[in-house]
């Protein structure tokens, strides 16, 4: 199935993982971006922008757990996120997080904070209509996992 093919199948779960692959990168960017300000708190959140950026890495990017050396502990919690309703609940947490962040001092953090609340939507959307989880095949899912191993 080509990109344009995972689209047009109105499927909010692929909008939702690519949705989260854009956010992943904008959340790297300004997670560095922001982490060299002098404000301690504002340091702190771009630090916690970071590690959301690599959690949807393994997130949205299922292969990544078969070829990366990670722990048990990790692979196991990763692999929890499987539903629509998880992916919502952890975007939805990292969303919460990052808006808590202007709290202090209003920063481009915001940006990341709309962008995981609007991926956090299309998973919940995905999940009130009622639509399985369609991983992208694009992106590691849907068999490309398996011809790896």
């Amino acid at each position: 199935m080509t990109l344009k093919e995972e689209f047009a199948t109105r499927n909010f779960s692929i909008y939702g993982q690519w949705l989260g692959i854009l956010t992943m990168i904008l959340c790297f960017a300004l997670g560095i971006a922001n982490i060299f300000t002098f404000h301690v708190v504002v340091i702190i959140f771009s630090v916690l922008c970071l590690i959301s950026a690599f959690i949807i890495l393994f997130i949205e990017v299922p292969l990544l757990l078969r070829i990366c050396p990670t722990s048990a502990g990790f692979d196991s919690a990763i692999r929890r996120i499987t539903t629509n309703y998880m992916r919502a609940a952890a975007y939805a947490v990292m969303a919460v997080v990052q808006w808590l962040s202007i709290i202090p001092r209003a920063t481009s953090l915001i940006a990341a904070a709309i962008l995981l609340s609007l991926t956090g939507v299309c998973y919940l959307l995905a999940g009130i209509k009622g639509q399985a989880f369609v991983g992208s095949k694009t992106l590691g899912g849907a068999g490309v996992a398996q011809m790896i191993v």
